[in-house]
């Protein structure tokens, strides 16, 4: 795995480097593959605000939807980047797996379905992909057939280096703030942080995908930061506000290579330019932090209130403090 390898206090960091043109038919059928387990989560799993019910989560091995409930049994899907092949695990015992390989959509989704199926576990799901131009069924899906296992397990590894520096963000918040998690239908590693107000109606407008779904997912008001594996050479970090306050695109941040994109609408900062620099984890933190007061501080949010102070959040930091 070709990584940048930095760290202080005795820590090694990967930061592994993948170019997206190279991987990107493994990406699209990837892509692809975690809408089927999504869905399947969807289908089974009560519904929570802003759709935190859906997403998949970082694990020392891949991608896991965590427990399902299925009747009076709990189940779990989880893509295995090590040993490439997807787990489906249930209560009783009973186990699947299904393997990770070149093969199209369609098939994958035969043999998901029908490993289920064999452990009494059946869950019927809608047979189309969101928030993607061309919506081919699942079922009818030969196009997208690419795997390789060293393109997926970096990418692996790519979240899970975000999701490290993502989580120490997400730990200064006091306020309402969602998991680190990985939304399928954009296929991105994603962290929001709430104000503690409501936002006006969400205009939707994502392909193939209800408005309705971005009215809930945007019920209130806003900062979001996260990881996409699109937008630039290896891939790209992002913040975004909604609604956008006034001033927020003007705003100061950092580190230099980042920018205000005026066609997304987000403050986005290549992944190159965190692998590569001195300090990737504070490079990063810098970017996240930054991006976050320019929300925060254009939209007048009450951080004394929603913030911790004092950055206890190095990994030997004994716990937190809230301000006094």
């Amino acid at each position: 795995m070709t990584s940048t390898r930095r760290g202080g206090a005795g820590r090694t960091v990967d930061w592994p480097s993948l170019l997206v043109d190279e991987w990107t038919a493994t990406r699209d059928t990837l892509h692809m593959w975690t809408q089927i387990v999504g869905k399947i989560r969807l289908v089974q799993a009560p519904m929570t605000a802003h759709w935190w019910q859906v997403p998949l989560y970082v694990t020392p091995r891949g991608l896991s939807t965590s427990a399902i409930p299925h009747g009076g049994r709990l189940f779990d899907l989880e893509f295995d980047f090590v040993d490439h092949q997807l787990q489906i695990r249930s209560s009783n015992g009973g186990e699947r797996q299904v393997a990770l390989e070149p093969k199209p959509v369609a098939t994958f989704h035969h043999e998901v379905m029908t490993a289920l199926a064999e452990l009494d576990l059946e869950v019927p799901i809608f047979g189309r992909p969101v928030e993607v131009e061309r919506a081919i069924p699942f079922a009818d899906d030969v196009e997208h057939a690419s795997y390789d296992p060293d393109h997926a397990q970096r990418f692996w590894g790519q979240l899970v280096a975000a999701h490290r520096v993502i989580s120490r963000f997400r730990s200064r918040f006091l306020g309402k703030v969602s998991p680190v998690h990985f939304f399928w239908g954009a296929m991105d590693l994603a962290c929001t942080r709430f104000s503690g107000r409501t936002a006006p109606p969400h205009p939707g407008g994502a392909p193939n995908c209800g408005d309705w779904v971005m009215v809930e997912a945007y019920s209130h008001e806003l900062s979001s930061c996260g990881f996409w594996p699109g937008g630039s050479e290896e891939g790209t970090f992002y913040s975004y506000a909604y609604p956008e306050p006034p001033g927020y695109a003007e705003h100061p941040v950092s580190p230099e290579a980042a920018a205000y994109d005026v066609n997304l609408g987000e403050f986005v900062l290549p992944y190159t330019a965190v692998r590569t620099s001195d300090d990737p984890d504070e490079t990063l933190l810098d970017f996240l932090q930054t991006t976050y007061q320019a929300a925060a501080e254009n939209g007048r949010w009450n951080r004394g209130d929603l913030e911790i102070q004092a950055p206890h959040d190095s990994p030997s930091a004994a716990g937190r403090k809230a301000p006094s």
